[in-house]
């Protein structure tokens, strides 16, 4: 039985058309109609928040902020506002990576964290009641401070969270 799987798996292999697993880009070939001229950089594209979180945090975080917590990529949905509830939270979620390092510009990452927080969005709710939106001053300033030891950081502000009584869901910790 296996080596009839590794036959046929040989003999896909081999019969596959080249171009399914091109690594090296073509010189030769056109664009996509529309994609004919310079494209603006992330940071200069005009993008809605939506379309921002599409092409920055959906490949972690998932479409809904569910994230993947076996993969170390903790859960956003419904909890991601409760950061804004404890000391250094606000300035976290400017902080982590994946925003920190975007190509984002920081009027770009202000307006989409707060499209996140927003009640109907990510958040879901979780975000204090007199949230104030992030500005891109304010993102520039925490942006240019990177944490040293994310999990570590990450562990205090939810250690803060449990002290006030806030539910911290199994997908919102990755494991160890």
């Amino acid at each position: 039985m296996k080596a009839s799987i590794r036959a046929i798996s040989l003999i896909l292999l081999l019969v596959s058309p080249l171009g399914e697993a091109r690594v090296i880009p073509d010189t030769t070939q056109s664009p996509a109609p529309g994609n004919e001229g310079e494209r603006a950089p992330l940071s200069q594209a005009g993008y809605s928040s939506a379309v921002n979180y599409q092409l920055q945090c959906l490949g972690c975080h998932l479409t809904n902020g569910e994230g993947s917590p076996r993969n170390g990529i903790p859960q956003m949905a419904g909890f991601v506002g409760n950061f804004l509830k404890v000391d250094g939270g606000r300035a976290f979620l400017v902080r982590v990576p994946g925003a920190s390092q975007s190509a984002l510009n920081n009027q770009q990452l202000a307006d989409l964290l707060n499209w996140m927080l927003r009640d109907e969005g990510i958040a879901g709710g979780s975000a204090p009641e007199h949230f104030r939106p992030y500005t891109g001053e304010e993102v520039a300033t925490y942006r240019k401070n990177r944490i040293k030891d994310l999990p570590e950081f990450r562990q205090g502000l939810i250690d803060q969270m449990k002290a006030m009584g806030i539910q911290i869901p199994k997908g919102a910790m990755p494991p160890p």
